[in-house]
């Protein structure tokens, strides 16, 4: 298919080629994820799908595509849809869903067994705020834990959403529908894998399961692979970008829980529990399922073209 498609070509170049461009610094100085660093060659990497979405219009306009500013827009989702109040719902219910759904995980891995959760002393938030700070917390632990997670629920979404939309814009809003004649879940695979093989300048470096070291690469395909089945949904029933970008956003935000309610003693396996573990693909496939089930998606929606 790419053959047949060389914007499909140009994309994936562009986003594939800078993100290992901006992780140069990355692998020449071996910072680990909690350098300032890797965190500011991470955000900077979120923004190669978008560059790649104005490649492809870029060489469209040159090769003499005359589709207005807002007919484009439309094609790759920045519009608000086909119903400004289903985008709207949609959008809500991405911000205050996806953190229920983090919850939700992080409920079945402690129920299961494979997580270690501590909710009287919050051992391990505790101890990750005096490592911080060089000593105890000058505020008690739970009412930084309150603070934390009205954060993650109100005020993150949206400035995770800043980055977000750069992965958003070029996955969702072009990619997905560019890839839909293969079939609506062919389409979400495919998009999905797409997505986790870009993720390798950071993930082989152990990022999300420091446990496993490069073996992280491969893991969060499978996760990638069922959230994105999830924020396809999104896009795809609204007909916007916008519910996929807050989903994205809200994600972010909100997937360390774990970290807030491990247990020091036994700190978690991101591998394994949690929403971007095991525990949290198999219930982001489920909930995928179902809304695909239940509420289905037109297959037609127009692709941005070169």
């Amino acid at each position: 298919m790419l053959r047949r498609f060389p914007d499909l070509w140009l994309f994936l170049l562009v986003a594939f080629g800078l993100s290992w461009l901006f992780a140069l610094p990355i692998w020449l100085t071996d910072a680990s994820s909690s350098t300032p660093v890797f965190l500011a060659m991470g955000v900077a990497i979120m923004f190669t799908p978008t560059l790649g979405v104005l490649a492809v219009r870029l060489r469209g306009r040159r090769l003499g595509d005359v589709a207005t500013g807002r007919e484009w827009a439309v094609r790759t989702g920045l519009s608000a849809g086909g119903s400004r109040g289903r985008t709207l719902a949609l959008v809500a219910l991405a911000w205050f869903g996806i953190p229920v759904l983090v919850v939700v995980a992080t409920a079945l891995s402690a129920a299961l067994g494979l997580l270690s959760v501590d909710l009287r002393e919050f051992s391990l938030f505790r101890e990750s705020l005096a490592a911080a700070a060089g000593g105890p917390p000058p505020v008690e632990a739970g009412v930084l834990m309150a603070v934390q997670v009205a954060s993650m629920v109100l005020i993150a979404p949206v400035i995770n959403s800043v980055a977000a939309f750069g992965e958003e814009w070029g996955w969702r809003g072009w990619l997905l529908p560019r890839l839909m004649p293969l079939g609506t879940w062919r389409a979400l695979l495919v998009s999905g894998v797409i997505w986790g093989l870009w993720h390798f300048p950071l993930t082989l470096r152990g990022y999300n399961y420091p446990e496993l070291g490069a073996w992280a690469a491969p893991m969060f395909i499978v996760f990638c692979v069922t959230f994105g089945a999830l924020l396809g949904w999104l896009r795809l029933y609204s007909g916007s970008v916008w519910p996929a970008v807050v989903g994205h956003g809200s994600l972010n935000a909100s997937a360390g829980l774990m970290l807030l309610v491990g247990d020091a003693a036994d700190p978690p396996v991101f591998a394994v529990a949690g929403i971007t573990g095991l525990v949290g693909s198999a219930l982001l496939a489920v909930v995928s399922a179902l809304l695909f089930k239940y509420r289905p998606v037109e297959r037609s929606i127009p692709a941005a073209v070169a």
